[in-house]
């Protein structure tokens, strides 16, 4: 089954609490660069199981669908280190028919301090053909559900995002 929760009234924010492991570290104690992808990845799958209750392998097998990166845009703000706790946020802030693009950022753990940003943009394919397709009604129904209302991606500048969203968390105030 594609969803196993109640679409009705979904958090369209989720977070995760991680710690940063030695072996994902470069001799300076920092977070390599190429795996903050996994920690932010490893984290939406997570997410998007526990509180939505879907499943990308569902997706996969009931509609033989699944969405591929098109691009990514990533600001490396503070460095990440060894042992340390952060908090991964994920959350979708953009769809249209066959595109979706999540927002991702890691702060410290007390959520006072941006590490770093970044936005993916994903396309709805066939596995079939490998070409993009729509997204079926109960996708497009998941997607208006989980997504952050009020934000005009089309008009939004990567880099401002970034300054809100620091902003924000100076602020003490949801971003």
């Amino acid at each position: 089954m594609l969803f196993t929760a109640d679409l009705s009234d979904m958090p369209v924010e989720a977070e995760s609490r991680v710690i940063i492991r030695f072996q994902d570290c470069d001799p300076l104690m920092h977070l390599n660069n190429s795996k903050y992808f996994e920690y932010f990845f490893n984290a939406r799958e997570d997410q998007v199981s526990k509180l939505y209750g879907f499943s990308f392998e569902a997706m996969f097998r009931e509609l033989r669908t699944s969405w591929v990166v098109y691009q990514h845009q990533i600001a490396y703000v503070r460095p990440a280190l060894i042992s340390e706790w952060v908090r991964i946020t994920s959350r979708v802030i953009y769809y249209n028919e066959d595109t979706m693009v999540t927002e991702y950022f890691m702060t410290n753990d007390h959520r006072n301090e941006l590490k770093t940003m970044l936005w993916t943009t994903s396309k709805h394919i066939s596995i079939t053909t490998g070409k993009r397709v729509p997204h079926p009604k109960e996708v497009m129904d998941y997607l208006a559900a989980t997504c952050v209302p009020n934000i005009e991606f089309p008009n939004l500048q990567f880099n401002d995002r970034i300054h809100t969203i620091k902003h924000g968390l100076s602020e003490g105030t949801n971003v």
